[in-house]
């Protein structure tokens, strides 16, 4: 379970990241508080990986990176996540040596017992204040269950959901991923 930790009251941004620079643990931070990660299983892993290889073929030659859990996100101006697999596209894109990414066009969260309220709830509200941001994934690890939150033509936000066969549309890279692909070796 994520722990939540302020070690002196509310820290401020600055105070955050200059602690995730010699941090030994990721810390996620929101409105001041920060809250610990702890490793991920080796099912979530091997989700996040596939769908990490997928996106990154999909992107090759084009003007979109994919990101693991290692880069931070700025979701708002005080609020950063780690999310599994993140897409920056184009001028979007911080650029080398950037501490984070605040312009995604996709996210995409592994739930695991600990953290999947927080992805379904919490996490759901933020992304979609992002005004870059297309489409946002929350794959169950348990079962093959991938729930999209996408951004219509209309400009209103929708959900829908794939579970055991079939593929769910991507916007960037623009791509399919099947859950037999997001599920392969489990």
């Amino acid at each position: 379970m994520a722990e939540q930790f302020t070690p002196h009251g509310s820290l401020t941004v600055e105070e955050y990241l200059k602690m995730e620079e010699t941090a030994t643990v990721k810390h996620e931070y929101v409105a001041g508080t920060i809250h610990a990660h702890a490793g991920a299983s080796s099912r979530h892993n091997l989700i996040a990986g596939n769908i990490f290889a997928g996106l990154w073929n999909a992107a090759r030659g084009g003007s979109c990176r994919v990101y693991g859990s290692d880069m931070r996100l700025r979701a708002a101006e005080d609020t950063f996540y780690y999310p599994d697999v993140m897409v920056v596209c184009g001028d979007n894109e911080a650029g080398d040596g950037a501490l984070y990414q605040d312009a995604p066009c996709l996210v995409v969260e592994v739930t695991s017992p600990s953290t999947e309220q927080i992805d379904r709830r919490e996490k759901v509200a933020a992304y979609r204040k992002i005004p870059t941001l297309k489409a946002y994934l929350v794959v169950a690890q348990d079962r093959r269950w991938i729930e999209r939150h996408w951004l219509a033509d209309d400009g209103e936000w929708r959900q829908g959901g794939m579970a055991d066969e079939g593929s769910i549309p991507v916007p960037c890279p623009e791509t399919r991923l099947s859950l037999d692909d997001v599920y392969e070796g489990l």
